[in-house]
């Protein structure tokens, strides 16, 4: 007999870490991407950086702007460009019903992750709404009162 493996889930190539700090993350979509080979190539070494990158919706396609692919290495001359404009690959319902959510005020597609599914790399595009200063203000409260509290259980448990 043999051992059923663990799933850990896909493996994630690159994430977003400034999402959840600016936005308030409502809805998640999977998107495939179409990239060139020298792309996927330098992402799966995750040699990518989604930090400052957006999705936007025109005629009636999705598309990933600012995402920084690092020109790959081994390629010459048939290399990318590092900021090339990215499409999106949705289907059309869901593009529809993401145009008409991103034409209300303060709503944005952010990416948060790219990571691989049966080989293909996807991208998990985030409908967010930006957060206010207080409410960072207030998550860095919560997050300082938690790890307090998980440092007293810990000192509490020594004992």
């Amino acid at each position: 007999m043999s051992k059923p493996k663990l799933s850990s889930g896909p493996p994630i190539l690159a994430r977003n870490p400034q999402a959840p700090h600016y936005y308030h993350l409502l809805e998640r979509f999977e998107a495939g991407i179409k990239l060139t080979g020298t792309e996927v190539k330098t992402i799966r070494e995750g040699k990518v950086s989604l930090r400052e990158s957006y999705a936007l919706i025109k005629n009636n396609e999705a598309w990933l702007y600012n995402c920084h692919v690092t020109p790959y290495l081994a390629a010459g001359r048939f290399n990318h460009e590092a900021l090339r404009i990215k499409k999106l690959l949705m289907h059309k319902t869901e593009i529809r019903r993401l145009y008409g959510k991103t034409r209300e005020r303060g709503f944005t597609l952010i990416p948060t992750q790219l990571y691989l599914k049966k080989n293909f790399v996807k991208c998990e595009i985030a409908l967010a709404k930006g957060k206010n200063v207080h409410d960072k203000r207030e998550m860095l409260r919560r997050k300082t009162i938690d790890r307090e509290a998980e440092q007293a259980m810990r000192e509490h448990q020594k004992q």
